[in-house]
């Protein structure tokens, strides 16, 4: 899948898809107020020595061309460290990884910084690709949500990298992430303390966060002196809606269906209460990470939360005290707290069998 880049602050380096030479410079600037490349230079970049209405004259032909100066390739001159960071992580479609980004942006923003994202969606040799591009930019540092892939090759990037959301293999580097396997144990836990003992949990495919979620799934059964019921670990092909959706449908009509339903991302909640609403089911149900309107629904959704946005916060904080030499200690691991909203969804008690 190709990596799909843009600039999301004010002054890109580049434009996608407009010719370079549609795009005026100072030489066309120069041109059309009749003065030399140096005067421009001088009136774009704040200078003194240059007769008022010789920079009026500029400033006009400025405003003629819609001449716009490339902040990006100034700071990247010879000698000038770079004022762009980049943020590599999955599909912006995604909530989650939007709200990262928006964020980071406004943390990067406050200390004059521009941001850089590209979006490779789980495909490793994409992302390597894309933090190589990244790199060769000569940004002051990488905030990266990894793939699965090795990530060894950044050891001699030349630049402090942050990791987002979940750690990366072949390099020790600053991570900060949300606490899963606690958020886990605490759904768990809330639907066992509600007399639940037949929990499903529908894992979307993930080689390190849904997998932690599991594991404090299985933890908090086992502080209950329970045993997970293994028919009711449904792993997906898929982590969207639909696959969800189809899950759960079949889970619900099987003839001991769960009375209680833990989904492991936002997408899945989605899902499972598409398809509880074409079946008539109102089994207990908890979503990992909050989604828009869940508070809003007939049964509001109870679902284990953390701050995404502290995510990109800390990330990008992170990332620009390394870059500055303001932070020389090793390699720190973040890990934010996740909280339970109970809304009512997750308080519906096991029906009594028949």
């Amino acid at each position: 899948m190709p990596c799909r880049e843009k600039e999301v602050n004010p002054v890109p380096e580049t434009f996608p898809n407009t010719p370079e030479a549609a795009r005026p410079t100072m030489i066309d600037v120069a041109r059309r107020a009749g003065v030399g490349l140096g005067t421009v230079s001088r009136v774009v970049n704040g200078g003194h020595g240059v007769r008022d209405e010789t920079a009026q004259r500029v400033r006009t032909a400025i405003d003629q061309l819609g001449f716009q100066r490339n902040e990006v390739a100034r700071a990247l001159r010879p000698g000038k460290k770079s004022s762009s960071l980049a943020l590599v992580l999955g599909d912006l479609t995604n909530p989650f990884y939007a709200t990262i980004a928006k964020a980071s942006l406004e943390v990067a923003g406050q200390s004059g910084f521009a941001v850089v994202l590209g979006s490779v969606d789980e495909d490793p040799e994409g992302e390597k690709r894309a933090i190589r591009e990244l790199v060769s930019r000569q940004v002051a540092g990488l905030m990266i949500v990894p793939d699965q892939g090795d990530h060894a090759f950044l050891q001699g990037a030349g630049v402090p990298v942050v990791f987002v959301d979940r750690p990366a293999t072949g390099i020790d580097a600053d991570i900060v992430m949300v606490d899963n396997e606690g958020g886990g144990r605490l759904a768990a836990e809330h639907l066992l303390g509600q007399g639940h003992e037949r929990i499903a949990i529908l894992l979307a495919p993930s080689y390190y966060t849904t997998g932690r979620r599991l594991r404090g799934f299985r933890r908090a059964h086992r502080s209950a002196g329970l045993d997970v019921d293994e028919s009711l670990v449904v792993q997906l092909p898929e982590g969207n809606a639909e696959s969800a959706e189809k899950a759960t449908r079949e889970l619900m009509l099987r003839p001991d269906p769960p009375t209680a339903i833990f989904a492991s991302t936002n997408f899945l909640t989605e899902g499972v209460l598409r398809a509880l609403g074409e079946l008539r089911r109102d089994p207990a149900v908890v979503g990992f990470d909050d989604f828009r309107l869940a508070d809003m629904l007939p049964t509001p959704v109870t679902v284990v939360a953390s701050d995404i946005a502290e995510l990109g916060r800390s990330a990008a904080r992170l990332l620009l005290d390394r870059a500055a030499g303001a932070d020389t200690r090793p390699p720190q691991r973040i890990v934010l707290p996740c909280a339970l909203i109970p809304r009512g969804s997750g308080e519906r008690p096991p029906k009594k069998k028949r």
